[in-house]
């Protein structure tokens, strides 16, 4: 279960690691569109677009389904929870880790601060 997690992690990691299949997702969080649709808004070919589609549904990101000669493509956010539940793991340990820095800081200032009237 666990390293099926991780293959899960490493796949979605994969595909949010590339500018245009994150500008896929942000589209298809609209609703649902074609291959085509999906495509235009950037300067590569329909195979190269389709290569893209292809690394979103192997992370389980996207559903694409076949009517007829048309393929429509759905955001499918279920995998992005998990990315976003190990992400919040390493959120909670640097905010922890800042916020004793933050109060070291401050306590430092106090030292070298003279209280009112000390001067």
């Amino acid at each position: 279960m666990v390293e099926n997690q991780a293959h899960i992690l490493d796949s979605v990691f994969h595909a949010l690691g590339d500018a245009t299949r994150r500008r896929m997702l942000r589209a298809l969080a609209e609703g649902e569109l074609t291959v085509g649709q999906l495509a235009e808004p950037f300067a590569i070919s329909l195979a190269a677009a389709s290569k893209h589609i292809k690394a979103l549904e192997a992370a389980g990101l996207i559903r694409r389904e076949v009517r007829g000669r048309t393929h429509l493509c759905r955001l499918d956010p279920g995998p992005l929870a998990s990315a976003h539940r190990w992400l919040a793991f390493y959120e909670g340990f640097w905010t922890t880790r800042l916020d004793v820095l933050d109060q070291l800081l401050l306590e430092e200032d106090a030292r070298r601060t003279p209280a009112k009237g000390d001067e």
